[in-house]
């Protein structure tokens, strides 16, 4: 212990030593005073960290380190936590102090299977080659959910479908680089055909028990890929003590898929309403939409109609809370969706317990998909039967399978639950010209794929699981003679090394791996096998577990593509 006469003051004023300010990077005035008036009103709370990140990224086109630093200062958190968080998520550009500022125009390319079936490679390079980049950057995106009308750019948050170098530059020298809102039912057309009615007979004196009952004799199952009976679902969740809330997963970022987005921007408030009719269920207190940022337009409408429905007092200011996602496929994940509605990396959590018990700042929640809302508000609407009463080899309900690849009309074809490949291809008028049916991915890249001598395999919960796959999102990607198994199941694993969260070794090291190996001209099957049941065994949520089925799926069934002595 120092005497007094020798302490080291940290704080001593005037020349000489002692520090004039805290340790670490200080905060720029002209920055902070930036930062507070793009934040306004807007509470300081912690969950709001991604929220204010956009803010920042949506004003500058990045985030310098002098705002960073500023929005640290103000949220009372450590710079580390901001970094971090800035980090992890792919549409945001956090800067160092010596990063150079990118360009103001970015052009993003979607590279997911279905935009490299339509020729996004070509297209990508033919956009670099054409944009000087320091003036443009052309930069590989993830799927954009918008796989009907591939290859797809994004710029700013405009969207080019059926994107070529014309196209693209048409867009830009426009310079209107907002989201097209399509035409799509509001709150006054859909409460002159209904809308809402059950809500409010429910509200005034219904029994969340009957309602629960309804919706089980629907068959109804959670559409977000689990497959849980939703009626169930209310039941755990209501079991626990409140306050509880509910978390609806909006970020549908599997490959193959825009069902969502479909539904969305048509008839937002079938949605809506199923929602609240849930949350009714479980007596949740607040409501949370993840949506995800790669649907600007829906984020819009969404935005709108929230607050329609303040207006007319349908809800009350603050029940509903829309968050964005910042491009992370693993928010997908309900835990990792919780994680990024508080504002952190969105990194699943190890269970148990389930966010039924502990969800949200550790309250029960229920989580529910966007489809699933949908078809509370239909069943409830129009009765159990427009479910239960539709049967197809077997199976009932229907399902909305978002289609693309070698098919003549890609989109999301409402068909019965117990379709085959053949019924969805003739739903989508058959094969696209000069092309012959050759495999299918029956559910996003984590259900592999499978070869068309399977053409007769329901595609529904638990008719895949037989053959090493499942229908998860009933993202279905269809390939020709044309495309190469191989390449398609690589495309995948590339998605699935790039998305990984890191948290764990055996999905973030296996991924990367894989792909490694999957560039060899003859795959050593053994080594893949293992490296693969290593990552089943001992990942921690879905991805890692399901990375490898593309891998498994092209030995097993397309063998004469990866051949090599260790295939014979």
């Amino acid at each position: 212990m120092l005497d007094d006469g020798k302490k080291a003051g940290v704080w001593k004023s005037g020349r000489g030593k002692g520090r004039r300010t805290p340790k670490g990077r200080q905060y720029d005035d002209d920055a902070l005073a930036d930062v507070r008036a793009l934040l306004g009103d807007l509470p300081r709370d912690r969950d709001m960290l991604i929220e204010f990140l956009h803010l920042i990224q949506d004003a500058h086109g990045h985030q310098s380190a002098a705002h960073l630093r500023a929005l640290a200062h103000e949220m009372r958190l450590s710079m580390a936590e901001v970094w971090e968080v800035a980090t992890f998520y792919a549409h945001f550009d956090p800067l160092r102090e010596d990063d150079p500022v990118p360009p103001d125009l970015t052009i993003r390319v979607c590279d997911s299977l279905s935009c490299e079936l339509a020729g996004s490679e070509a297209l990508l390079a033919a956009l670099q080659a054409g944009h000087d980049p320091a003036r443009a950057r052309v930069l590989r995106a993830p799927c954009m959910g918008r796989c009907d009308t591939a290859p797809v750019v994004e710029i700013g948050h405009r969207h080019v479908d059926h994107a070529t170098p014309e196209a693209v530059q048409a867009t830009i020298d426009a310079g209107d680089f907002h989201p097209v809102i399509p035409d799509y039912e509001d709150l006054a057309a859909c409460r002159a055909g209904g809308g809402y009615d059950v809500l409010t007979r429910l509200r005034a004196g219904g029994d969340w028990e009957e309602v629960q009952q309804v919706v089980s004799d629907s068959g109804l199952r959670g559409l977000g890929g689990a497959g849980f009976p939703a009626g169930k679902k209310w039941g755990f969740v209501r079991g626990y003590p409140g306050p509880r809330l509910m978390a609806v997963n909006g970020d549908e970022g599997e490959p193959g898929t825009f069902k969502d987005r479909f539904h969305l921007e048509r008839q937002p408030h079938l949605f809506l309403e199923g929602m609240l009719i849930s949350a009714w269920a479980v007596a949740a207190e607040r409501i949370y939409i993840y949506m995800r940022d790669e649907y600007p337009a829906v984020l819009q409408i969404l935005r709108r109609e929230i607050a329609a429905l303040e207006a007319a007092e349908l809800i009350r200011p603050g029940d509903v809370i829309l968050r964005r996602g910042a491009g992370a496929y693993i928010c997908g994940e309900e835990s990792a969706m919780i994680e990024s509605i508080e504002g952190k990396r969105g990194l699943p959590r190890h269970r148990p317990p389930y966010v039924a018990q502990v969800g949200l700042f550790g309250r029960p929640t229920l989580v529910h998909n966007i489809e699933t809302c949908h078809w509370v508000a239909r069943v409830l609407r129009e009765g159990p039967e427009i479910l239960s009463a539709v049967e197809r080899n077997g199976r009932r309900g229907l399902r909305s399978y978002s289609v693309s690849g070698r098919v003549a009309r890609p989109g999301v074809h409402l068909l019965p639950a117990g379709s085959t490949i053949a019924d969805i291809i003739e739903a989508a008028g058959g094969m696209a010209p000069g092309h012959v049916f050759k495999a299918y991915q029956p559910g996003g890249p984590s259900s592999g794929l499978l070869p068309a001598s399977m053409s007769d395999v329901p595609l529904d919960f638990d008719t895949l699981q037989p053959h090493g796959s499942f229908i998860g999102s009933a993202a279905v990607v269809v390939l020709s003679e044309a495309d190469s198994a191989r390449d398609a199941a690589l495309n995948m694993l590339r998605f699935f090394e790039s998305e990984s969260c890191g948290q764990c070794t055996p999905c973030r090291v296996g991924c990367e791996k894989a792909v490694k190996l999957m560039q060899a001209d003859a795959w050593d099957a053994p080594l893949l096998e293992e490296l693969g049941q290593a990552m089943v065994d001992a990942s921690i949520c879905g991805l890692g577990q399901a990375a490898p089925n593309p891998i498994r799926a092209v030995i097993k069934h397309f063998p004469e593509e990866v051949s090599g002595d260790q295939l014979r």
